[in-house]
């Protein structure tokens, strides 16, 4: 099962094309992290660099960045953002409305605040976080603390908003309708559908409860999205499924590799005890998902850059063979983050 998963993720087998590809496989990247998430592009393709990543977001407007599935930021594809948005966000709503009057914002504030965000961004094109917080506080709204980060979430989770363009260093939020342009509704059913489908490309084998806890949905939904590609699929133990056109394929230990912060391999599933074994508290604590690194498909180390090295901080002694691979990744590191 790990070998199949570690080739689903694109950790195992040929290395993705680009960017887009990752997100095509994937469906949807955590992506809060802004190096984690880049470092989990490189993990899983070759010879890119962070310019690459960049220019999908930027030029091609292939790939953006919003709040998606379980209440925090996703990289998903352009295409793909329409129907999963309209699928996921609903029920990210609530909890939005009671953050911010955690936050001291109203409802008639937060009303105010998304409206100066849309009216910023199409009036001045994409802004970043901090020209929005000085537009937000003209109007009289609450900024301070974590209430700007709320109220952008809900420009987000409205389908106003999206973080589109890199501005130099800053990543800017763009005006949805501008950015992307007009796209049609898709059907519900078809949306479960195509979110089971996908969701298995990126991630099986799984089950229908790994799939409604990384989408953020009701079991029931995840259900019904299984259902709607039962043709599709073939029954594993455990109440697994897998794409029947999937189990064909041969599947090899991946080379030892470095990931970074909130990796894909750590969200996809109820379970992260088949990755990191005993060793879930080195990497993962008050709710951070460290760097680590992958060795014969198991967890051996955390990591980190310090004084613009790598430093791999192993749990116990690594083999010679997995030092010197993971050596030479955290050069490949080093390249594609300096590109």
């Amino acid at each position: 099962m790990i070998l199949q998963r570690l080739q689903a993720q694109l950790l195992a087998g040929p290395p993705a094309a680009d960017p887009v590809a990752v997100a095509q496989r994937l469906l949807a990247v955590q992506g809060q992290d802004a190096r984690g998430v880049r470092l989990a592009v490189r993990a899983r393709t070759a010879g890119l660099t962070v310019a690459d990543f960049d220019r999908a977001l930027s030029e091609d407007r292939s790939l953006l960045i919003t709040w998606l599935c379980r209440g925090t930021l996703h990289l998903v594809r352009a295409d793909d953002y329409p129907w999963l948005h309209a699928l996921t966000t609903p029920p990210l709503l609530r909890g939005n409305g009671r953050r911010l009057a955690q936050e001291g914002v109203t409802s008639g504030a937060a009303e105010r605040g998304a409206r100066v965000i849309e009216r910023s961004l199409a009036r001045e094109g994409p802004l970043t976080r901090a020209q929005l917080a000085e537009r937000i506080a003209a109007a009289g709204v609450r900024t301070e603390g974590q209430a700007l980060v709320h109220l952008l979430g809900l420009a987000s989770l409205r389908g106003i908003a999206v973080r589109g363009p890199m501005v130099g260093a800053q990543h800017a939020y763009a005006l949805v309708r501008d950015w992307l342009g007009e796209t049609p509704p898709v059907p519900r059913e078809r949306a479960l559908a195509e979110l089971a489908r996908r969701y298995l490309a990126g991630h099986g084998p799984a089950g229908e409860r790994d799939l409604a806890r990384w989408a953020g949905l009701p079991l029931r939904d995840a259900r019904a999205g299984l259902r709607a590609i039962a043709s599709e699929l073939i029954e594993l133990d455990g109440g697994l499924v897998e794409l029947a056109d999937r189990l064909a394929e041969p599947v090899h230990l991946p080379p030892p590799r470095l990931l970074g912060a909130f990796d894909p391999l750590l969200l996809g599933w109820t379970s992260r005890e088949p990755i990191v074994g005993p060793h879930e508290r080195a990497v993962i604590s008050g709710g951070v998902f460290r760097p680590f690194a992958l060795a014969r498909g198991q967890a051996v180390a955390t990591w980190r850059i310090v004084a613009g090295k790598v430093a791999i901080e192993p749990f116990t002694a690594l083999s010679e063979g997995d030092a010197v691979g993971l050596r030479a990744d955290g050069e490949d590191v080093l390249r594609y983050l300096g590109g």
